[in-house]
C-alpha cells in the first residue's frame, strides 16, 4: 500500500491552516480565518491583504505576520519554462465516456482548470456532468482522479439514478457511486455563491476531483434583467467565476461548468451557427477550456473546441445514452 501512499502525496497539493498553529498562529486565529471561508495555505497567500483585513477580528498587524509565514510555505515566484512543462506532465485529465471526445481533448476534462461547455437545451450539457461525477471517481489508469465530486445544480436537473446507471457501466459500485458525490440546489446567484464557500470546507476535509457547476449563468439571467443591471450582474458573475479559479487552482479540481445560449440577432438566420453564449468576455477570459456542443444526426452530438490555449479547434462526434456519453453511433 505504500504506492498507493506516495500517488496520494502527488495529489494532494494543498496545505492545512493547522501548519499555521505550528508557526506560533493563535488558534482562535485559524479559526477566524477558517469561517470566513479559508481553509487552507494557499488560499491565505493567494489573497490580497485587503481581503484578509476584511476578516472579523484580525488586526491588519496579524495579518502582516500570517501573510509574511505563508510566503515561506507557497511557492510564489518565478519558474522556468521547463519546469512549467514538467509539471504539466503529471496533468491528470477525466474522461468524458467517449473515445473521440476524449480524443479531442488529449485525454479528457483537464483538472485544475476551468473547463466551459455551452450549447441549445438536449446538447448533452447535463450528461456530461453527470457522467464527469462518476468517472473522476475511477483510478487514473482508467481516465479518472480518484476523488469526489460536488454538484451546484441551479436548474434542477440532477438525477442520481443517472449516476447509478452511469456506475454501472464502468463497473463501479452504485450506492459507493452515489455516496461520493456532494449535490447542492443553489436558489438564487448569491446562494451560488455562499455554496463555494461550503465547498471549500468540504474540500478541505477529503480527496475531491471535480466541481460542477450546471448551469453557472442561468440564475445570473433571471435574478438580473434589462440593461440597468448589466455591469452588476457581470460584477457578481466574474466574482463568482473568479472564486472557480481559486478553487481549482488551490485543490487542483477540475472545474465544469455549464453556459446557455442566446439567438443571435444580428447573424443571418441561415448562417451555420446562429447562436451565441451568455455571459459576455466575463465568462469568456474565466474559461481555459470552451465547448460547443451541437446536435448532430439521431442521438449523435457535436463538440467543437471553441477555444483553448493548447487544443486545436476540431470537432468530434459523441452520443447520449442511457448510461451518460458514450461513442457516437452509425
Amino acid at each position: 500500500n505504500e504506492q498507493m501512499g506516495e500517488e496520494n502525496e502527488t495529489y494532494i497539493a494543498y496545505q492545512t491552516l493547522d501548519t499555521l498553529q505550528d508557526n506560533g498562529v493563535a488558534v482562535n486565529d485559524i479559526q477566524k480565518l477558517n469561517d470566513a471561508g479559508f481553509h487552507t495555505i494557499e488560499s491565505v497567500a493567494h489573497a490580497t491583504v485587503r481581503k484578509l483585513s476584511e476578516v472579523r477580528g484580525l488586526s491588519e498587524a496579524k495579518v502582516l505576520k500570517i501573510k509574511e509565514i505563508v510566503k515561506g510555505m507557497v511557492v510564489m515566484d518565478f519558474k522556468t519554462a521547463a519546469d512549467a512543462l514538467e509539471d504539466r506532465k503529471s496533468l491528470v485529465t477525466l474522461t468524458t465516456g467517449s473515445t473521440e471526445l476524449d480524443k479531442l481533448l488529449e485525454g479528457g476534462i483537464e483538472t485544475g482548470s476551468i473547463t466551459e461547455v455551452f450549447g441549445e437545451f438536449r446538447t448533452g450539457k447535463t450528461q456530461l456532468c453527470h457522467t464527469l461525477c462518476v468517472t473522476c471517481q475511477m483510478p487514473v489508469t482508467e481516465g479518472g482522479a480518484e476523488g469526489k465530486a460536488i454538484y451546484i445544480d441551479t436548474e434542477g436537473t440532477f438525477r442520481p439514478q443517472r449516476l447509478q446507471a452511469i456506475a454501472e457501466r464502468f463497473g463501479l459500485d452504485p450506492s459507493a457511486a452515489l455516496e461520493n458525490v456532494a449535490y447542492a440546489r443553489a436558489h438564487n446567484s448569491e446562494h451560488q455563491t455562499e455554496l463555494l464557500k461550503l465547498a471549500a470546507a468540504i474540500m478541505s476535509n477529503d480527496r475531491y476531483a471535480l466541481i460542477v457547476v450546471d448551469s453557472a449563468t442561468a440564475l445570473y439571467r433571471t435574478d438580473y434583467s434589462g440593461r440597468g443591471e448589466l455591469s452588476e450582474r457581470q460584477m457578481q458573475l466574474a466574482q463568482f467565476l473568479r472564486q472557480l479559479t481559486r478553487l481549482a487552482e488551490e485543490f487542483g479540481v477540475a472545474v465544469f461548468i455549464t453556459n446557455q445560449v442566446v439567438a443571435n440577432p444580428d447573424g443571418m438566420s441561415f448562417a451555420k451557427d446562429s447562436t451565441k453564449p451568455i455571459g459576455g468576455n466575463i465568462i469568456a477570459h474565466a474559461s481555459t477550456t470552451r465547448l460547443r456542443l451541437r446536435k448532430g444526426r439521431g442521438e449523435n452530438r457535436i463538440c467543437t473546441v471553441f477555444d483553448s490555449p493548447t487544443l486545436p479547434e476540431a470537432d468530434a462526434q459523441y452520443a447520449v445514452g442511457p448510461a451518460g456519453i458514450c461513442d457516437a453511433q452509425d
